[in-house]
């Protein structure tokens, strides 16, 4: 059986993982697959069930009766709550909140690891998410660290949220934003961190397409010379 390729997309909130790791997978027929939903999926089940995000032992608890799965219409990813199709309740600020606070306790990343491996063990795939290709996914044939400026980052989503009609404030995301990277990068379980092997690309300033060539690069570049460059900057 010929062996699945597996394009890993790691970096922080709003660095424009999942949008080019989309039009990566479009350009190359892979499946993509945006892990941050599923956390967000299991988030949706702790809100729901009342819990807060400091409630370690609750939320660890709450996992055994959530049974996170992803479906694809038309090309899309669709994510399943206990057969219940949440896909379009992930993207709240709440949500978001929930999911990268609960991310950090080992018993959620657990309960979903299987799950991106069988993912990638079946299909080509790009995958985006904070550990990837440290943890999820470490024999990865391509690995990218996708990252941009908290300024740039944070006007990227208030400009989404704005055209969403959501009242919003640009101080506040940016906080967030900060609060989010310090949480995700010096959480005990897999922390965000670029891999040795991965290659990093800011995308302060670049378009999506840009972000997009750049990306598709690095992959007919890896897959050419059979490696990625340890510690190499697009």
């Amino acid at each position: 059986m010929e062996m699945s390729i597996n394009i890993a997309i790691d970096g922080p909130a709003g660095a424009g993982k999942s949008t080019a790791a989309k039009a990566v997978a479009k350009r190359l027929s892979f499946v993509y697959i945006d892990t941050g939903a599923l956390y967000r999926a299991l988030a949706v089940h702790f809100l729901r069930k009342g819990l807060k995000t400091d409630d370690c032992e609750g939320i660890k608890s709450s996992c055994g009766d959530a049974e996170v799965e992803i479906s694809f219409r038309d090309g899309e990813q669709h994510v399943l709550l206990n057969k219940e199709d949440v896909t379009d309740l992930l993207r709240t600020e709440e949500v978001g909140n929930m999911a990268s606070a609960s991310s950090a306790i080992p018993a959620v990343r657990a309960k979903l690891l299987d799950l991106q491996r069988d993912l990638a063990a079946s299909s080509n795939v790009v995958m985006d998410g904070r550990d990837i290709g440290t943890r999820i996914l470490p024999h990865a044939q391509v690995k990218i660290f996708l990252t941009a400026s908290v300024d740039t980052r944070a006007e990227r989503r208030y400009t989404e949220l704005q055209k969403k009609g959501a009242g919003c404030s640009l101080d506040e995301i940016r906080a967030d934003i900060c609060d989010r990277d310090h949480r995700d990068s010096t959480r005990a379980a897999s922390p965000l961190k670029k891999a040795d092997d991965a290659v990093l690309i800011d995308s302060s300033g670049m378009t999506i397409e840009e972000v997009t060539e750049a990306v598709l690069d690095v992959y007919e570049r890896c897959l050419a010379e059979n490696r990625c460059g340890a510690g190499d900057e697009a």
